[in-house]
């Protein structure tokens, strides 16, 4: 990076606060035991099918998987127990997420960042990159594309880590967004939930976003592997501290964010390492504030520009793995949400949503101001890696509906309380599936009279029709308050929610 795009010594002595990774540990360790982890993953390669259907009945359940639970569901070979592993996978989503899919979009505000991952389009290094960091009034035409043109509801912005991205910066671009309000066909597009992408912070930073309405505060450990974290994050970066990264969401719950996201970059070390270590974290959560993840996202590595990394085969996630990965994650962790994400391209998300996911993007775009017609036209334009599916969101809303899901544009419970706790309730015994059903429907109707394709209406109005008579049958005393709803919302009014 030039001089002048580099950050000052304070404020990079500034970014790691020792005592706000130490006064979480336990006897002076981490929660993430490399050495269990591979005990675990050898002693249960032959798991015996009467135990693996135990535990597929705790995992119904809603219940948090063992490390040696997991790591024997991680070794299933038989085709027809792995069968009925999917099958298991998709009750459960089913259970606790009904039949739903949530959409978002991925908005890019700075690719300027002081580290220098061997994987990233975005190191430091990397001088083939423009770097840009977006003006309040270009976050501004940004959201209104997103919003009023696409009809997104919910956003996950994405930062690099540097000084002039800083938490000021961060709390201005949310506050922008919320503010963006456009005419739609029918009613209204704006944005109801802003999740964050950001670098690790200090607790008194995360209560600044907090304050300013942060949805989910996502933060990956890109892999729980030691010695390969140590590999491809460069000493005396920011980013080579695993611990102050693997501590990240700790201090979101100590700064009131009960929203967190965690995640791992598939391919950089064994897959099944990674799926133990995402559920360590889980675990760890749950065991010091009793609330568990909020999402898990398990992308898998892609080529970017000007990355050293070169992906070793021994480590390269094949489509079958990544299928097995993420069954055991949502068996692993049965009450979470699971982002799939356009890095995967259409046949595979086709392949891959039924096992279990509960979001993904659509319309997504991984530039700088890459949804203005000013970057399409730019020369150089450069993201940090490269997509698999970058289809509109009225297309995958399409075959949502076409496979038989209803494409959710809910934000309810984040502002009905039901966070944290309560949210983590609600979902072990499947009683938020409810809610969620209800409001699937609301936003839906929303979405197809304001931006849907005929043809997109069309294949919607089969699924609005499925879940209106479900919802009759499922809940009969509640069925004529929430008709009104529907109707009002039919009738143009918008953001009714239960």
């Amino acid at each position: 990076m030039t001089a002048q795009l580099s950050p000052s010594r304070s404020w990079r002595d500034s970014r790691i606060v020792p005592d706000q990774v130490s006064r979480y540990m336990q006897a002076e360790h981490d929660f993430v035991d490399d050495a269990a982890i591979d005990r675990a993953l050898r002693e249960n390669t032959s798991p015996d099918p009467v135990r693996v259907r135990e535990i597929l009945a705790k995992s119904e359940a809603v219940q948090t998987l063992e490390p040696a639970e997991t790591a024997a569901l991680l070794h299933v070979r038989d085709p027809g127990l792995w069968e009925e592993m999917k099958q298991s996978a998709a009750r459960i989503k089913r259970k606790v997420y009904d039949n739903r899919v949530v959409t978002f979009a991925p908005l890019y505000l700075s690719n300027l960042c002081i580290n220098n991952c061997l994987y990233c389009g975005l190191r430091s290094q990397n001088s083939a990159i423009q770097r840009r960091t977006l003006t309040q009034d270009e976050v501004r035409l940004e959201t209104e594309i997103l919003a009023g043109k696409i009809g997104h509801k919910r956003l996950i912005v994405v930062y690099g880590e540097h000084s002039r991205s800083g938490v000021d910066y961060m709390a201005e671009t949310l506050r922008t967004i919320y503010s963006v309000k456009v005419k739609a066909r029918k009613g209204w597009g704006a944005i109801r939930r802003v999740n964050v992408n950001a670098p690790p912070m200090p607790v008194e930073e995360l209560k600044i976003l907090n304050d300013v309405g942060l949805g989910t505060y996502q933060v990956f450990q890109e892999t729980y592997h030691r010695d390969t974290y140590g590999r491809v994050h460069p000493a005396g970066t920011i980013k080579s501290d695993y611990a102050w990264r693997l501590y990240s969401m700790h201090r979101a719950m100590e700064a009131g964010i009960d929203d967190v996201g965690i995640g791992a970059l598939f391919g950089l070390y064994d897959w099944r390492f990674e799926v133990m270590g995402l559920l360590y974290h889980a675990r760890e959560l749950e065991r010091a504030f009793g609330i568990g993840p909020h999402t898990i996202s398990f992308p898998r590595i892609e080529p970017a520009e000007e990355t050293p990394f070169v992906q070793d085969l021994k480590y390269r996630v094949s489509d079958e793995d990544m299928e097995r990965a993420i069954v055991v994650i949502r068996l692993s962790v049965p009450y979470t949400g699971m982002i799939l994400t356009a890095r995967e391209n259409a046949a595979m998300r086709r392949r891959l949503l039924p096992l279990g996911c509960t979001q993904t993007d659509a319309s997504s775009r991984i530039g700088i101001g890459a949804y203005s017609e000013a970057y399409k036209l730019s020369k150089g334009a450069s993201e940090q890696f490269v997509l698999g599916d970058t289809r509109s969101l009225d297309d995958v809303v399409h075959e949502l509906a076409e496979m038989g899901f209803i494409t959710s544009f809910c934000t309810a419970g984040y502002r009905c309380g039901r966070t944290g706790q309560c949210i983590m309730d609600l979902l072990r015994s499947g009683k938020e599936g409810k809610f969620c059903k209800l409001n699937a429907v609301i936003t839906f109707r929303e979405w197809l009279d304001d931006f849907a394709s005929p043809a997109t209406q069309a294949a919607g109005e089969i699924v609005i029709q499925k879940e209106l008579a479900e919802i009759q049958a499922q809940n009969p005393k509640g069925h004529d308050i929430f008709m009104q709803y529907y109707k009002r919302t039919a009738d143009g009014e918008r953001d009714l929610y239960f």
